[in-house]
């Protein structure tokens, strides 16, 4: 089993708040929008990190992560992107190969809204944690934390924390 922090849109910043659940995760996963990179360095001094680029990561974040990344995870096999879209209205970058391979679970960032919904056409969970910085419309920050057990995903939590700082 294998407890997961989700979090989005860092946008440079990282505070103790964030922190405090990275310590209770076994691996944390980015879906973009990282911005200044001593964000994830910080994160990976504690847990093993999986993170992709987002529209606003400049050309070192673009060497260091993918674009997608696709990996297993126990049993459950993982699709995270940052511009991805919500279930009927996926991004046409990703749309092909979700159709053609969809995975268990599609995880992107990009909106700042947290969603977590099941596409029924596809067979799979689609979650957005949110933003968890500082930068943008979002007035609550969030993040998703949930455990894979085997083919299982549950446990589902989310995290609110408030923007102001």
């Amino acid at each position: 089993m294998k407890k997961i922090l989700l979090l989005s849109d860092t946008h440079s910043y990282l505070d103790e708040k964030i922190l405090k659940y990275v310590r209770l995760a076994d691996e944390v996963w980015h879906a973009g929008d990282i911005g200044d990179l001593a964000v994830t360095d910080e994160i990976k001094k504690f847990k093993p990190l999986r993170a992709v680029y987002g529209n606003i990561d400049n050309d070192k974040a673009r060497m260091e992560f993918p674009m997608n990344n696709r990996f297993f995870c126990e049993g459950v096999e993982v699709l995270i992107t940052h511009i991805g879209g919500y279930p009927g209205k996926y991004n046409q970058a990703i749309r092909e190969e979700l159709r053609k391979n969809p995975p268990k679970l599609f995880i992107c960032g990009h909106s700042h809204i947290l969603k977590v919904q099941f596409d029924k056409t596809l067979n799979m969970l689609h979650m957005n944690p949110g933003a968890a910085g500082i930068h943008g419309f979002h007035q609550v920050r969030t993040m998703l934390r949930f455990e894979i057990d085997g083919e299982q995903i549950k446990a589902l939590e989310i995290i609110e924390m408030e923007k102001k700082i």
